[in-house]
């Protein structure tokens, strides 16, 4: 959520930056504006009633003590009075601050001034590409071909225990992820980061906190009864971890690393491209959350970018690394990298991380907080990234590793897998 402040004092930047993100702006502002300024007024009145209750009070006291009953009893009423109103005021500011803050929270962050403009993911920034495009010999086939192949993912059995984008692994399918999910915790460990098991729902407060509500309800899997919402990052707990917390500043950077399981619904995704492992309900994934000081979370978000590029080179497979447009950005981030790897099978490039910087978007929502050397608090910046989500991953193994004999395994994966062909 933006600063309050920041928005009163920045006004036509801030409407100018949203416009990047293709977000009009100006009437939600206003709006704001004009709440803010209904909000000091009110409390600047409820503060200056209480001001002369609290006058009146002594006043009373020190007539009641000079004996003179009728004079204090007369201003007995007066405050009467100024109590009736300063009910109202506060009744009054409370609805205010409630409307505020549904407003404040429909409005994306900033985007940072690096963001290029455009409209959609075609209008990205190619920043970086590395690796060998593998050549396939004459038979390579997609991968979901492979699963049933070899029979290590079945698409039409979970099809039949769930719905459609809930496949079963089996076999070496389930090793090949077991692996994977260990693979990257380890690396995510040997790097610093504290390994979190978070639970896989969570209630309202925190999917407020890091921005999926009310932004992406509709995406959420929503368990009605109860009000929670099935996670569908490990970001949204272990980030919420920090809610209402009040850092010290020796304490940066906070890093942590949470394998889990994550649900989307993905409404509204049909064709081609969301067809075997390109695109679930649920996956899983491996997430890395820094918590880290405002004036440093830029350099952290370079050293997790180079993070998850050294993760894709052991993986051997052959990456780009995007700038995403105000267009196709995160309602929270203010800069984005989308990492992609190149699918020969398929003959396209597959999204498997996205790293962000939300400088102090959800730390404002959380009331995440620091102290500083001068005891007084600031706003931290939250940075996330998956390091990394398993299907197109595991769709690019399949498909770039395929021979006639089977499907290899990198180098790097066979301490885990404990094999090193699918056959």
């Amino acid at each position: 959520m933006l600063q309050l402040s920041y928005i009163r004092e920045n006004t036509q930047e801030v409407i100018d930056r949203l416009a990047v993100k293709n977000f009009k702006a100006t009437d939600i502002i206003i709006e704001v504006l004009i709440l803010d300024n209904q909000r000091r007024e009110t409390q600047k009145k409820l503060d200056d009633n209480l001001a002369e209750a609290n006058n009146l009070a002594k006043e009373i006291g020190m007539l009641f003590k000079s004996g003179k009953q009728s004079e204090a009893n007369d201003l007995k009423t007066c405050t009467a009075d100024l109590k009736v109103i300063s009910k109202e005021l506060s009744e009054k500011l409370e609805e205010i601050e409630t409307i505020l803050n549904q407003t404040l929270v429909q409005i994306p962050n900033l985007p940072h001034a690096s963001v290029p403009k455009g409209k959609s993911a075609e209008d990205n920034e190619n920043i970086h590409q590395e690796g060998e495009i593998p050549v396939l010999y004459e038979g390579a086939v997609p991968h979901w071909d492979l699963c049933t192949k070899y029979d290590i993912v079945d698409f039409e059995l979970g099809n039949k225990i769930t719905g459609a984008g809930f496949p079963v692994y089996k076999g070496k399918g389930s090793k090949l992820q077991r692996a994977l999910i260990n693979f990257f915790l380890d690396n995510a460990s040997e790097n610093g980061y504290t390994e979190i098991q978070p639970p896989l729902m969570v209630n309202e407060a925190s999917g407020y906190g890091t921005g999926q509500l009310p932004d992406k309800e509709g995406q959420m899997y929503h368990a009605t009864v109860d009000n929670l919402y099935l996670i569908p990052t490990a970001e949204v707990p272990v980030t919420n971890i920090y809610r209402n917390v009040i850092v010290d500043e020796k304490q940066f950077p906070i890093k942590n690393t949470a394998y889990s399981a994550c649900f989307r619904r993905e409404a509204g995704s049909y064709g081609k491209d969301v067809r075997g492992l390109n695109r679930l309900h649920q996956f899983d994934k491996v997430e890395i959350v820094q918590i880290q000081h405002p004036d440093k979370s830029y350099q952290t978000l370079e050293e997790m970018k180079e993070y998850v590029a050294g993760i894709l080179r052991k993986l051997e497979l052959p990456f780009r690394i995007l700038r995403l447009c105000g267009g196709d950005m995160s309602f929270t981030s203010a800069l984005t990298y989308d990492f992609e790897v190149y699918s020969v099978a398929q003959q396209k490039w597959l999204e498997v991380s996205s790293v962000s910087n939300f400088e102090s978007f959800q730390a404002n929502r959380m009331k995440l907080r620091y102290r500083d050397e001068n005891g007084k608090t600031q706003l931290t910046h939250t940075l996330n990234g998956s390091a990394l989500a398993l299907p197109r991953i595991v769709a690019a193994l399949l498909e770039n590793n395929q021979t006639a004999e089977g499907i290899l395994i990198p180098k790097a994966l066979q301490a885990y897998t404990k094999f090193e062909i699918i056959n």
